[in-house]
């Protein structure tokens, strides 16, 4: 079941890609920062977040 609407499945995906663009733009250890976009990048992609879930909050408005 999805839980994330259209626009913000896309914002999701942008901002975990950002994230991600952190591992090649940063250096050190503050480079794995970057990892943390995962986290949106993989919830916009399948259009599920947990804890959305938990706290029964649904995004996702197209009808059944």
């Amino acid at each position: 079941m999805k839980n994330i609407g259209s626009v913000e499945r896309i914002i999701r995906i942008i901002v975990g890609l950002a994230l991600l663009s952190l591992l090649f733009l940063l250096q050190g250890n503050l480079k794995y920062v970057g990892l943390i976009g995962f986290v949106p990048l993989i919830t916009g992609i399948i259009g599920f977040c947990p804890i959305y879930a938990l706290i029964w909050i649904n995004t996702n408005k197209t009808k059944k």
